[in-house]
């Protein structure tokens, strides 16, 4: 992930939505902010494909 062009995000998350992605992070072997950074990446390349197979 790029770090060093990174910008800060405070982020409240209810506390079963936490532990849940702290035990996904740990079996992707991820710190917890970097398995969001990672599915946050992964949704916005999924939408952008989306947009791109759009047909008007």
């Amino acid at each position: 992930m790029e770090s060093g062009n990174s910008k800060k995000l405070l982020l409240r998350l209810p506390s079963s939505l936490w532990e849940d992605l702290a035990d996904w992070a740990a079996d992707d072997i991820r710190s917890i902010n970097g398995q969001i950074e990672y599915l946050l990446t992964e949704c916005v390349k999924q939408r952008k494909k989306k947009k791109g197979n759009q047909t008007d």
